[in-house]
């Protein structure tokens, strides 16, 4: 491919990453925003809390971080702490990974897998063959700065609000993860399937007694791995191929 068809390619994917990244931003701003009111609680400032964002692009991870801070517990058992939440994304990389076209440069797959969060996996994988870097780019642009920001001014001006609007901020993400997910279900009667197995799964496993002892990551691991490997070899799907970066 000549240089000026690939850099429009490229203008073109980080455009369309732009315009996804918008409704992940927003729902971003929110949770942060209440990440922040956690942080400032437990004694961080509202620059520390942003360095936090910055660094780590997961609630589910910075919340269980703060935690552990709150409770003055020491670095190694944040360390590990943080990496059993985070555990999940060893798996979105991998599969995300498989998106990404064997010619990519490592300049290129680097920061794509520092902006690994669920989201910006969803509509990653939801494109069809090979992801373009600048798709990746383009979405993390606006999302990422959502995050950091809305954690800066939560831990700022947070405590302002009432604690019922604050915690309310929170439905906006999962409303955006919906978003991404019930299109394909809508095409696809296999994937609604497995989202709403998917889904019961993990309600099951959150009850029983025994498994509900697991960490959520270990939990989402284990399931993802199990229901997958079945789709996979229930449902074989032959990659779309696109012209790699």
């Amino acid at each position: 491919m000549k240089h000026s068809e690939k850099s429009k390619e490229n203008k073109a994917s980080f455009q369309q990453g732009l315009k996804a990244g918008i409704p992940i931003g927003m729902g971003y701003f929110a949770v942060s925003f209440t990440l922040g009111i956690t942080a400032r609680n437990a004694g961080l400032t509202p620059w520390q809390a942003m360095i936090m964002s910055l660094t780590m692009h997961a609630s589910a991870g910075q919340f269980a971080a703060i935690n552990v801070i709150a409770a003055s517990a020491g670095f190694l058992e944040m360390a590990v702490t943080s990496l059993i939440v985070n555990l999940r994304y060893l798996l979105l990389s991998s599969s995300l990974s498989q998106k990404i076209g064997s010619k990519t440069a490592f300049f290129h797959r680097f920061p794509i897998a520092f902006y690994v969060t669920d989201e910006i996996f969803g509509i990653s994988a939801a494109c069809p063959g090979y992801v373009n870097p600048f798709y990746v780019y383009g979405a993390a642009l606006v999302a990422a700065p959502s995050w950091e920001i809305g954690t800066f001014i939560g831990a700022s001006v947070g405590n302002i609000l009432p604690a019922s609007i604050a915690n309310a901020m929170n439905v906006a993400l999962y409303g955006m993860f919906l978003a991404i997910i019930i299109p394909p279900a809508k095409k696809d009667k296999f994937i609604a399937c497995l989202v709403v197995l998917s889904m019961t799964a993990s309600l099951i496993c959150s009850i029983l007694p025994g498994i509900r002892a697991v960490s959520d990551g270990f939990r989402i691991i284990i399931l993802t791995v199990i229901i997958a490997g079945v789709a996979a070899w229930l449902h074989p799907v032959e990659r779309g191929s696109t012209n790699e970066t």
